[in-house]
């Protein structure tokens, strides 16, 4: 068979919140694991993180603090699209933050022995020979540090954290956090001219115990502070005086979900609720940016813009929410807390072009803004970041920003920590693959599973989402012909006219009367049974059939991951060999819906590398040959079997469960992990849904996991002509 050309569909910078069309666009240019930084012989098991980030004068060296390991790493951007490690620096303590200056990095480092005896230093340090250059000691714990423009100084948010399991994790908890500012003469720190800003008296909450925890200074030298568990905004002068301050307030949010409980349901609304804002921006020398995560009480999902002297020039509500909910990324586990929790933020003039980058932790997702007018941001695009991206510093000179994603996952066979570039470039953004932007009401989706083609409309496909939303199963319908695609419909199944539940969708198919089968992957150790269901045009479940005694005689978890139906037949792809199945061999399964008689065959998969294993994840037949998925469980570079295999049409005949299986012939048909390298990430796991048009176009799905302990990242793409 011939290879196709890969053919990726491609977002157009064009959101429904109002973004405008552009012939320039950030796409992610590379991706750089943290764990490449370690050293030959080094535990790379050990767990990393890239948190704060920072870039040399020259733009050309990245520095990350990684708090885990006690270290500053350094990365090479010579050739953005190829960051090569430079290696590791111990600091002595807890790397908090790193700002640079010319060719130094500054980097705070946490000390202390507890919560109510902080201490720690700030360290200069040569970016080139990667070796301290002087040392200041701070009397506190720091969190961000910030280099004024004209070099000058450096300010240091002094936080002395509370502890978050005493009295309740209230403030106030002494002792009370403040700015140190850094004097640099001749690019060296004066540590005798230190001076400690004190801010105490100030808030409404816990005046007494101010916690600055991020700051950033503008080309006046005036230091901006957020003072998130305060909630409370300081504007310092460069002596340390304060010259404003002004409480951070509350919005009234609207159309957002605030119950976990694994539906997305956008209705719900939280009055009154404290920003209490984390990083923060000058965007020009009379207007700062906050990203308002929430800690104690609050976190009002998005971003707000405010006037040096505390009027509010802009907030953004819900909005940012929503079109992280439209790209499906929203975190569902995540609504009853902070929802997408903006967090980093970065503020960099591309061209003519100012442009305010969000960051959302828990969307794992960056927002470039228009801030031209700081009354009236406008979305320019929404990019895939890694995942839970604390850090963000632009390099506007080369046209990138990177980002630095905290989370480090490898204990649980997950995504490691990243360094991530991006590249504003000429042409489409890249992503995202798939949007519900534009439909006629917010569409939350996620996890999708499987997929499948209409037969009489061109372009038309649905896809159905798994157990992560078991309280909300749904098909929904796909316009393909879009770019990026469009999700247009969302059909929620019924039982007698309630939502379904117990259901865990990972195959559909059409049943030729306008309604589905669908595929159900049981557990029984949660009642959820292993069954085939038809689904009518209006999404009542209008018939269910469990799986045959002597098939169920030998289950294990996973079950259903596929169907696809030929006359009269139904095949049931089964994920992973059960108790009867030989090593690396699974079953297909037959139901015929006119005799409903049981059979399968075997089907042999690619023996699995290293640990975890290899399994099945879609069935479609198409012309003379049935189309399979088959993928390990594995990500980044310990992913190696993501293929798409056929097996002829002419040996799939079933025989009697129970007794000797036929072995169907495997034939790779394409390598897909060049495919999931294509968005210049890492391989993501699941590959999970695949649709044959009927003019014989082959597509994919990749599943999030309903953005827990993952990226968020859904990759949806044509593989050309099967």
């Amino acid at each position: 068979m011939t290879r196709p050309t890969l053919m990726l569909t491609s977002a157009l910078a064009m959101l429904a919140s109002g973004a405008l069309a552009q012939e320039m666009n950030f796409n992610r240019v590379s991706s750089f694991p943290v764990i490449a930084n370690m050293a030959d012989g080094e535990d790379l098991s050990r767990e990393s993180s890239a948190e704060i980030i920072a870039v040399s004068g020259d733009g050309m060296t990245l520095i990350y603090s990684d708090s885990p390991l006690g270290v500053i790493g350094f990365v090479d951007i010579t050739d953005p699209a190829a960051p090569a490690p430079l290696g590791l620096m111990a600091m002595d303590g807890e790397p908090t933050s790193v700002a640079a200056q010319g060719e130094t990095v500054f980097a705070g480092v946490n000390t202390s022995e507890s919560f109510t005896n902080p201490s720690g230093f700030i360290a200069a340090i040569d970016i080139a020979t990667m070796t301290e250059t002087g040392r200041c000691d701070l009397g506190g714990q720091p969190d961000a540090t910030s280099v004024a423009p004209d070099g000058s100084f450096v300010a240091v948010a002094i936080e002395n954290e509370r502890d978050e399991d005493a009295g309740d994790g209230r403030v106030p908890q002494m002792p009370a956090g403040w700015v140190s500012i850094v004097p640099l003469v001749d690019g060296a720190m004066d540590c005798d001219g230190i001076i400690r800003a004190d801010m105490t008296g100030l808030a409404e909450i816990a005046p007494e115990d101010p916690e600055p925890e991020f700051v950033d200074v503008n080309a006046a030298g005036e230091i901006a502070v957020t003072m998130q568990e305060n909630n409370h905004i300081v504007i310092l002068n460069r002596d340390g005086t304060v010259q404003s301050h002004f409480s951070a307030g509350a919005v009234d949010l609207t159309g957002i979900d605030t119950v976990e409980d694994g539906a997305l349901d956008f209705d719900d609304e939280q009055p009154g609720r404290l920003r209490e804002p984390d990083g923060i921006q000058w965007i020009d020398d009379m207007h700062v940016a906050m990203s308002n995560e929430g800690d104690m009480d609050g976190g009002s999902r998005g971003f707000s813009i405010f006037a040096k002297d505390g009027t509010l020039v802009f907030e953004s509500g819900a909005s940012l929410e929503h079109a992280i909910v439209e790209v499906g990324h929203y975190p569902e586990k995540r609504s009853d807390a902070k929802g997408v929790e903006p967090e980093g933020i970065e503020f960099a003039t591309f061209g003519d072009t100012p442009i305010l980058f969000i960051l959302s932790e828990r969307g794992s997702m960056v927002a470039p803004y228009d801030v031209t007018d700081p009354a009236n941001p406008v979305l320019m695009q929404l990019l895939p970041s890694g995942v839970s991206p604390e850090g963000i510093i632009a390099i506007p000179e080369r046209n990138l920003f990177a980002t630095a994603n905290e989370a480090d996952l490898g204990e649980d066979g997950l995504a490691r920590a990243h360094v991530m570039l991006f590249e504003m470039q000429e042409g489409a953004a890249r992503y995202p693959y798939i949007t519900s932007a534009g439909a006629d009401e917010l569409i939350g989706w996620a996890a999708m599973s499987g997929l499948v083609a209409d037969p009489d409309q061109p372009g038309i496909l649905y896809a159905v989402n798994d157990s992560f939303f078991g309280q909300q199963p749904t098909i929904f319908t796909i316009d393909a012909t879009q770019s990026p695609a469009r999700i247009t419909e969302a059909l929620r199944l019924t039982r007698q006219g309630r939502p379904a539940q117990k259901i865990d969708m990972e195959g559909v198919t059409l049943d030729g009367e306008g309604g589905f089968w669908v595929a159900s992957e049981g557990r029984s150790d949660r009642l959820i049974p292993h069954a085939i269901l038809r689904v009518d045009v209006s999404g009542e479940i209008v018939e269910e059939i469990p799986f045959p005694a002597a098939l169920l005689a030998h289950e294990i978890r996973f079950g259903a991951e596929g169907i696809t139906k030929v006359g009269d037949t139904l095949w049931i792809a089964i994920q992973r060999p059960w108790g009867d199945d030989p090593a690396n061999t699974v079953k297909l399964v037959a139901y015929n819906i006119e005799t409903e008689e049981w059979g399968a065959v075997h089907y042999q998969t690619a023996a699995p590398a290293g640990e975890g294993w290899v399994g099945l994840s879609e069935i479609v037949a198409h012309g003379d040959w049935f189309y399979l998925i088959e993928r390990d469980n594995q990500i980044g570079a310990n992913a190696v079997t993501k293929l798409v295999t056929r097996v002829p049409a002419s040996e799939m005949v079933p025989a009697a469960l129970g007794g000797a299986l036929p072995v169907v012939t495997r034939e790779v048909v394409r390598d897909l992990i060049p495919d999931l390298l294509s968005n210049n990430g890492y391989v993501l796991d699941k590959v999970e849904g695949m649709a044959i048009t009927p003019d014989g176009m082959g597509w994919l799905i990749t599943d999030n996991d309903g953005v827990d302990d993952s990226s968020g990242e859904t990759m949806f793409w044509s593989i050309g002509q099967m």
